[in-house]
């Protein structure tokens, strides 16, 4: 295994957890932008008001992009099993 071989792999882990967390991250981003917007038009300081919708918007990104990040974890990992043989040699 030679560094131009960790780097691509290094590389591809990060490409990865990026891929995978946007969605949730996205979402999460978006919803607390309107949920402060929000609160400084009413002038509303309540702490769960932020947290809670942000909470529920984090589980219905979850329940729809879940089984695409679950597959998409899937078979990164297999393909990073399957190139073990190849890199001891």
């Amino acid at each position: 295994m030679n560094s131009q071989m960790v780097l691509t792999m290094g590389q591809e882990a990060l490409w990865m957890l990026l891929m995978i967390s946007t969605p949730v991250l996205g979402t999460v981003l978006v919803v607390g932008l309107l949920i402060s917007l929000f609160q400084a038009v009413t002038q509303i300081n309540e702490a769960t008001l932020a947290f809670v919708p942000k909470l529920v918007a984090a589980v219905a990104v979850f329940a729809l992009t879940g089984p695409w990040m679950l597959a998409t974890l899937v078979n990164y990992i297999r393909r990073t099993m399957e190139a073990i043989p190849a890199s001891v040699m």
